[in-house]
């Protein structure tokens, strides 16, 4: 019975998330480095982690101490901590450890192909559509009845009010999970992001913002194409955008709460249809691109190329304080 109620608490027990998603091969990886190996076919840039502690300047592999011949999914940083998920196993890096040194721990033979990060938890979704909790500390994850099994992202506003993308929409809780309110039933919804009451979310055809609490959605970047990516940055957003009709993906960023969007892709930043991530640590803007790492000092005027890219992979970031890490993976978000 004592069992039967800890599990019941734990399954209702939701925080702040983020969702970072998994990654899904869209290439053919055909990756050569200097690097020797006698495996067949190993693939050199598949196990590659970077750190930058400089605002994303210069970059350093820390990957060294990671097993050959990885298979790059996801990854996630949660209280200091950079975790990569590679085939049912975790390996995990504490920020700042010197020598580096990745522990492995495993995730008890369950295929997560998603990973939410949280403020006290980490949550994922497996291939299957099954929903998981990680609990703090252990390698048990624990299954959660979410509305829809095909979770897209989680995320807790300032409130603590809950909201969960879906396949089918967005789902609203005031209670912590234990009641659902169908709040947006136009397709899927990705990574929500809140700044000073606003919402934003990528949707099937662009950008949606909700500025009461999320009850109502509007879209305000609409190009036929999903919103692959939103963050916030400092004095509004910013969010990653798909034109069906260019067929490529643009970086853009909201100044006036997401009412109003301007692309930065200045002098260095193509468009292509492979942009991964856009993120901002410090003054400047960092962006995940088929051609590598790039940086803009200047709010996305001119870009330049501070760590190339790994043949036919992309750069997927990550930020923990000011720690930037970069992993390559195959394709885009």
């Amino acid at each position: 019975m004592k069992i039967q109620i800890l599990m019941l608490v734990l399954l209702q027990s939701l925080v702040t998330c983020q969702y970072i998603q998994a990654q899904d091969s869209l290439f053919n990886s055909d990756f050569q480095s200097k690097k020797n190996s006698t495996e067949k076919n190993f693939d050199l840039g598949s196990n590659s982690v970077y750190q930058s502690t400089d605002n994303g300047l210069t970059w350093h592999d820390i990957s060294a101490s990671l097993p050959s011949n990885l298979k790059n999914k996801a990854f996630f940083v949660n209280n200091g901590t950079l975790s990569l998920l590679s085939n049912y196993q975790l390996y995990n890096f504490k920020n700042g450890s010197t020598p580096v040194n990745w522990e492995k721990e495993y995730s008890l033979g369950i295929n997560i192909k998603d990973i939410y990060t949280c403020k006290s938890r980490v949550y994922g979704r497996s291939s299957e559509g099954d929903f998981f909790q990680k609990i703090n500390g252990s390698s048990l994850w624990l299954p959660i009845q979410m509305p829809n099994s095909m979770v897209r992202t989680v995320l807790e506003t300032q409130t603590g009010t809950l909201f969960v993308g879906c396949d089918n929409g967005i789902f609203k809780s005031t209670d912590k999970g234990k009641s659902w309110k169908h709040v947006f039933e136009d397709g899927i919804a990705l990574n929500m992001v809140e700044s000073n009451g606003i919402i934003i979310a990528g949707g099937q055809q662009g950008i949606l913002r909700s500025i009461n609490g999320g009850e109502s959605w509007d879209w305000v970047i609409r190009e036929g194409g999903v919103g692959i990516s939103t963050e916030v940055i400092d004095g509004g957003f910013a969010a990653i955008t798909y034109n069906t009709t260019s067929k490529t993906r643009r970086v853009r960023i909201s100044t006036d709460a997401g009412v109003s969007w301007q692309a930065i892709d200045g002098s260095g930043l193509t468009p292509t249809p492979f942009i991964a991530s856009i993120k901002q640590v410090g003054k400047n803007f960092i962006c995940g691109h088929p051609d590598g790492i790039l940086l803009s000092s200047d709010k996305g005027k001119t870009w330049k190329l501070v760590l190339p890219t790994i043949k036919n992979k992309v750069y997927n970031l990550s930020v923990s304080g000011k720690i930037i890490y970069a992993i390559p993976l195959n394709g885009g978000c």
